[in-house]
């Protein structure tokens, strides 16, 4: 199979192999939307080929800005100062297929060994929840905001407090959840 292709999109020339993801300017495309760029060279397997009757397909996964340019103009001895800024319209797009015959084939391949690592993966995931995750640790604590685990603090419990400081103590490190954590178990001291 091919390796890479060159392709225009744009007025621009990228090399690009499937999989990949780049940024070209701003595209008329909706986001989601399947898009064929022109195809200039299709490589690999040794040598190039200029084979555009090979087709490329990309998608658009969204719009984006560019980083800030500052522009600055000054003469000395004027006064004269001005600034203006730019950043750039871009299109950030993925290569799903080149040549068409080979993102199927992955497809089916996926569907075929998708029930096989699901059962794999679960054995290994709850043993390693069980020996890392603390007894009495507040549910889904691991998926919460430092914001959101200042708000919920005060309502848990003493054991579900020092069993969520003694995760992040070893897991998180997140030093505005320990503080919650350490000034909720401090008000539940005083009361």
């Amino acid at each position: 199979m091919t390796t890479y292709a060159i392709i225009e999109v744009g007025g621009k020339q990228y090399r690009v192999r499937e999989g990949e993801k780049l940024l070209v300017d701003r595209l008329s495309h909706d986001e989601g939307a399947a898009f064929s760029p022109s195809v200039l060279l299709v490589g690999g397997n040794g040598e190039p080929a200029l084979d555009p009757s090979l087709k490329v397909t990309a998608r658009v996964l969204g719009d984006v800005k560019g980083p800030k340019i500052r522009i600055g103009k000054y003469k000395k001895r004027t006064g004269y100062r001005r600034h203006t800024g730019f950043r750039a319209s871009l299109t950030q797009i993925e290569i799903e297929s080149i040549g068409g015959g080979r993102r199927p084939a992955a497809k089916a391949k996926a569907a075929d060994e998708s029930p096989k690592p699901v059962a794999e993966k679960e054995t290994p995931r709850t043993e390693a929840e069980v020996t890392e995750r603390p007894k009495g640790m507040p549910s889904g604590y691991e998926e919460l905001t430092v914001a959101e685990i200042r708000k919920a603090a005060a309502e848990w419990n003493r054991p579900m407090l020092e069993a969520a400081l003694e995760y992040e103590q070893g897991h998180g490190q997140r030093k505005g959840a320990i503080a919650a954590i350490e000034s909720a178990l401090a008000q539940k001291e005083d009361a």
